[in-house]
């Protein structure tokens, strides 16, 4: 089986993606759960089991309710 190659972006790649207002509006820098699925095209629940397993632990933390950081999370999608 072909071994899979990690997706990089360079910040300014990153920052690019976003610079759209209607994308910007969307998703912005600090993510809601609701949010972040919607951006990572996933159910919710999966959002919660991947910070309860801990691999969330770089791009979220939890105030009350779990808030995770944009870009910090786009390059979870695309590295994992």
């Amino acid at each position: 089986m072909a071994k899979k190659h990690a997706i990089r972006l360079s910040d300014r790649e990153l920052e690019e993606m976003f610079a759209v207002e209607e994308w910007a509006k969307k998703f912005p820098p600090i993510l809601s759960v609701n949010e972040a699925a919607a951006l990572a095209r996933v159910e919710v629940s999966t959002i919660y089991d991947w910070s309860s397993r801990g691999l969330l632990v770089d791009c979220a933390r939890k105030c009350g309710r779990l808030q995770i950081a944009r870009n910090r999370f786009v390059r979870f999608l695309l590295e994992r």
